[in-house]
């Protein structure tokens, strides 16, 4: 009778330590599942707001704005101007007076953090456009991306050319941080701009969002596509260039890199007698006909 009744203890004991066995199993598949759905779910993430990982848009209320100068342009589906700018015209009589800026922000800014810069290239006697991309400044409050601010960059292109009518060979992009990217982008969309002028740009943003500790874990290099990019195309493109550095280490490989003919000088943010000599000896270098009627300045 005793070793009968010893034999249902030991099927006991075996049952519960299989139960305690798949308990745990499925402890750590859930455990799994959660870890891989909350991996997925920051990628997920970083792909949909990666644009607040390069671009950080400031919005401008209408009471810091001199309304009566801005330029409302560029309707959407809705008949309504989606990108406000402004025009500085060069003097009458200036050297360079058939030259048209078209002057592309960085993405931290709006245009009006950069009134220096533009005020300096009207001193030089260049005829200035800026505006605002979608998301910034007065323009349509629609969060920016690259896809976007390239159509922003090309809606201020047919503003200058069928609106203003003048000619793509009379206009020179000018970009700054990633709007260098944007302005190689027009020179090689469109055969008769001239030449563009960088002006210390954003390059190989993928590497450095890459480095950023903050997505290690990330495969960024899947992920990111909103990269701006400036050293591939610099190297293909044909045009004149004149190269800013300041600032920024990321420009040395892309300027390094970049298609002759090209101008490279470095300047720090006091050097204005500097940048002013350095655009009129791109403009001359690079041939500006002084004799030219507005409109049909050009460089050859």
């Amino acid at each position: 009778m005793p070793h009968s009744a010893s034999k249902p203890k030991q099927k006991r004991q075996r049952a519960e330590t299989v139960e305690v066995a798949w308990l745990l199993k499925a402890l750590a598949a859930i455990f799994v599942a959660a870890a891989v759905c909350t991996y997925l779910t920051l990628c997920f993430l970083f792909y949909r707001a990666q644009w607040q990982v390069v671009l950080h848009p400031v919005r401008t209320s209408v009471q810091e704005l001199a309304q009566s100068s801005l330029i409302h342009f560029a309707p959407g589906d809705s008949g309504q101007p989606q990108l406000t700018g402004k025009w500085l015209a060069a003097d009458v009589d200036s050297r360079y007076g058939g030259l048209t800026i078209l002057f592309l922000s960085a993405g931290d800014r709006t245009e009006a953090a950069f009134a220096e810069t533009q005020t300096a290239l009207q001193r030089a006697g260049l005829n200035v456009f800026a505006f605002d991309y979608r998301g910034y400044g007065q323009s349509a409050n629609v969060h920016p991306d690259q896809r976007r601010m390239t159509e922003d960059s090309e809606a201020a292109w047919n503003y200058l050319t069928n609106t203003r009518k003048i000619r793509g060979e009379a206009i020179i992009p000018y970009g700054v941080g990633v709007g260098a990217s944007l302005a190689t982008s027009l020179a090689m969309t469109h055969a008769e701009i001239p030449g563009i002028i960088l002006d210390s740009p954003y390059a190989d943003l993928d590497e450095v969002v890459g480095q950023d500790p903050r997505f290690r874990l990330l495969p960024t290099s899947l992920l990111f596509h909103e990269d701006f990019p400036l050293t591939e195309p610099l190297s293909r493109l044909q045009k004149p260039k004149l190269l800013i550095a300041r600032d920024h280490g990321t420009t040395a490989t892309a300027f390094r890199t970049a298609a002759e003919p090209k101008i490279t000088v470095s300047l720090d943010a006091s050097s204005d007698g500097l940048f002013h000599e350095a655009v009129t000896r791109f403009l001359d270098q690079y041939g500006v006909v002084p004799s030219a009627a507005p409109g049909e300045t050009k460089l050859r």
